[in-house]
């Protein structure tokens, strides 16, 4: 979510935001002129390549017990995630998408 507040946060940490701007908050930092001050940088490649993230956190929360946090110790939900990305990488051993081979 694109905010002042998140973005400081993420710069505190030293995380490259790749949030797209609002088209609200666009509209209200050009309305301010000078004041609006300058738009948050954005790289349309780099938020593309998001996606595949997101797309896996969303297939990884198929497994209930991921998706609950069944599991309320760290250790035995990581192996939880480990064993339930191994069963997806498994189903689908010639489709990946971030590499270079056809």
């Amino acid at each position: 979510y694109s905010s002042r507040a998140i973005r400081q946060s993420l710069r505190r940490r030293g995380i490259r935001a790749v949030i797209p701007e609002r088209t609200d908050q666009k509209a209200n930092r050009l309305r301010r002129g000078k004041a609006g001050g300058r738009p948050p940088a954005f790289d349309r490649e780099l938020y593309k390549a998001r996606n595949v993230v997101e797309r896996c956190f969303n297939r990884l929360k198929q497994f209930r017990a991921i998706a609950t946090r069944f599991d309320k110790v760290a250790a035995r939900y990581k192996a939880g995630i480990h064993v339930a990305s191994l069963i997806l990488w498994l189903r689908e051993p010639n489709q990946d998408p971030l590499s270079d081979r056809p």
